[in-house]
């Protein structure tokens, strides 16, 4: 079982940035699809973006443009660069692995803990 710890969530003002890590062990990290999901309070969890293993990305609509997922298969990291943010984007944000990005959050049953992004002036 993957173990998953996200970090970096803040309080940040609309228009800010942010960088968020998931940090995993416990699998080989080079072979996986990464993902990233949110979910706001009162809402269901939902993809945000997710990369291949080989480097392909995709993205929900509403942050193509300001989002950015990255690796460092050395690290055993994924890294969601989150730009231009918006107080839609308030969120707990949760990552993930697997074979492939399947941009469905049921998909899995372990996960991390998770880290809070506010979006707020």
């Amino acid at each position: 079982q993957v173990h998953l710890v996200e970090s970096g969530g803040a309080l940040v003002q609309p228009g800010g940035s942010l960088r968020l890590s998931c940090t995993t062990s416990g699998g080989i990290f080079s072979i996986y699809a990464v993902e990233w999901y949110r979910q706001a309070s009162g809402k269901k969890r939902e993809f945000v973006a997710g990369m291949s293993s080989g480097g392909d990305t995709d993205y929900i609509d509403s942050v193509k443009g300001r989002f950015t997922i990255c690796r460092d298969n050395a690290k055993s990291t994924m890294y969601l660069q989150m730009n231009s943010l918006e107080p839609e984007d308030t969120a707990v944000y949760y990552c993930n692995v697997g074979l492939e990005v399947v941009r469905t959050p049921g998909r899995f049953i372990n996960w991390g803990q998770g880290t809070q992004v506010t979006v707020s002036s």
